[in-house]
């Protein structure tokens, strides 16, 4: 099978990064396409950054969809356009924050995120929400590092990461923790040796996911709200 793995941001070495890592755990007859948007922010942190990075996001969809594409993964913890990509994908669309909520309220029964700035914390509580996992979210952590950070300054990310996981661990009374920010996943391992916690990267939940849905023969439903868009002409400016 094909998986088209879509960071949403214009940052080549983020996308390099969680590529590698999305390989690592997919099965061997799995092929991975790890591409970026191109005019679009460099990182996303915020509704505005979202709002610039979907209409690029869609047109690598629609691109896909004429290469046979069998189903597509968005690496972006804020699940930017997620309906809006449904719509336009005849195969299954999978954000990871929504897959990794689905594998922490699997494997734990109570568990924390932890995110890079505080501005991220309502924006994925709601998604939290939306996903039905509220009760089972004890808390959103926040490491206080715009997402950029954890390329320019790893050390200082891994610190304030352990930092906020043990915390979770023994504050909110976590037992595990999602790592909220899809450059966060080449730490997955290594966050979960030194703190003793299970820790859970939400590009391979999404990629474990993407591959079981379509093993078993699921595609987008395209009754009601994920129809295809119904074609319009654009005016010119």
């Amino acid at each position: 099978m094909r998986i088209l793995l879509i960071n949403p941001n214009s940052t080549s070495s983020m996308t390099a990064q969680i590529g590698a890592n999305a390989r690592r755990v997919a099965f061997a007859g799995t092929v991975i396409e790890a591409v970026n948007t191109e005019g679009t922010p460099a990182s996303i942190e915020g509704h505005a950054d979202e709002a610039l990075a979907v209409p690029a996001m869609l047109d690598l969809i629609r691109a896909g969809e004429t290469r046979g594409i069998d189903a597509y993964v968005i690496a972006c913890f804020d699940d930017p356009g997620l309906a809006a990509a449904r719509e336009v994908a005849h195969g299954p669309v999978v954000g990871i924050c929504q897959a990794g909520v689905q594998v922490a309220s699997t494997i734990a029964n109570r568990f924390s995120i932890v995110t890079t700035l505080p501005r991220s914390v309502p924006i994925i509580e709601n998604l939290v929400a939306a996903y039905g996992a509220s009760a089972r979210c004890r808390n959103v952590r926040s490491v206080n590092m715009p997402v950029l950070a954890l390329e320019q300054d790893p050390e200082t990310s891994e610190a304030r990461l352990i930092h906020e996981i043990r915390a979770a661990r023994e504050q909110d009374g976590a037992e595990a923790v999602l790592l909220g920010c899809a450059g966060m996943s080449d730490l997955c391992a290594r966050l979960e040796a030194r703190t003793g916690m299970p820790v859970i990267d939400g590009v391979s939940a999404a990629i474990k996911l993407a591959e079981g849905l379509v093993g078993g023969g699921y595609r987008t439903s395209k009754i009601g709200s994920y129809d295809f868009p119904r074609k319009k002409e654009l005016s010119e400016v």
